[in-house]
């Protein structure tokens, strides 16, 4: 079944449809642009084996060339073997370099001294632990780190600062999820890997639709509301969203701001970084 077939097959809602094709292009230009703009002519990115990671493989490879790309698959041993699988299966078929590293010497080691972890504390440890093994490798290769977290993920603070949310550039911080899964199809992303639960695999059973308490397409439809049209709340219980629903997503909208923006900085001087001193990342070139 060709990719073409497989995106008529999925029927969006309406206010997530977009054009496809056109986001794979601008996407795939913003990437090679911006990573030459920054000095480099490769990239590197942690590849989970889920929907995000391959997707944005697949844009890197068609940016930079697949021997540009080195795919980075960091398991834990409480990582689930699928998840390695699926990651393998990804690298080969895009033909892209890759390495494996374990984080269970780095994690365990940390946390040998203390009997009792929360899972949080451990799933953090571990999101960050990958992001440092990605900029070591960025540092050894001369390749940007490319970022995987999508809308959602942002507008919910559902991802760890300074570890899977930090980046040098991020491709698919504008699409949600649902987004995500139709970029993909386009990309030729295997179905299966597609359409697989949504897990940040960092314990037993844990996946993202549990821990947030609603199914990803519903939320998505729900932030477009709130986020891109601006509605009220009234206006989302008008179409149908429980207040409940309303109350939990704006909650964690609101909750995680501090993970969308760059540390604050006390303003003392009449220029500040992030505050009035903002040019472009190009400024003076």
């Amino acid at each position: 079944m060709t990719a073409q077939r497989r995106e008529r097959s999925f029927d969006p809602p309406a206010e997530l449809d977009f054009d496809v094709p056109a986001a794979a292009d601008l996407l795939q230009d913003f990437l090679r642009r911006e990573t030459r703009k920054a000095g480099y002519a490769r990239a590197v990115l942690g590849l989970s084996g889920g929907v995000d990671s391959s997707a944005a493989a697949a844009l890197a490879c068609r940016a930079l060339g697949p021997r540009n790309v080195l795919c980075a698959l960091l398991p834990h041993r409480m990582s689930s073997p699928e998840s390695l699988r699926d990651a393998r299966r990804v690298s080969r078929r895009l033909g892209a370099r890759s390495v494996l590293i374990e984080i269970t010497p780095m994690i365990d080691a940390y946390f040998a001294r203390h009997r009792r972890v929360s899972r949080l504390r451990r799933g953090n440890k571990m999101a960050r632990e990958r992001m440092a093994v990605l900029y070591d490798l960025s540092a050894r290769d001369g390749a940007l780190v490319v970022g995987t977290s999508n809308k959602t993920e942002l507008l919910l603070g559902y991802g760890t600062i300074f570890g899977d949310m930090a980046s040098g550039l991020n491709p698919l911080g504008d699409l949600y999820k649902t987004q995500i899964r139709m970029l993909a199809l386009h990309l030729g992303v295997p179905e299966d890997i597609v359409w697989k639960t949504p897990t940040a695999d960092l314990w037993a059973g844990q996946t993202d639709e549990k821990e947030i308490g609603y199914r990803y397409t519903d939320i998505d439809r729900l932030l477009v509301l709130l986020v891109d049209r601006r509605v009220d709340h009234r206006e989302a219980i008008a179409a149908g969203f429980p207040r409940r629903m309303l109350a939990r997503i704006t909650r964690l909208i609101a909750s995680s701001q501090f993970k969308r923006r760059l540390p604050l900085i006390a303003k003392i001087s009449p220029r500040t970084v992030g505050i009035d001193f903002r040019y472009p990342r190009d400024w003076g070139r």
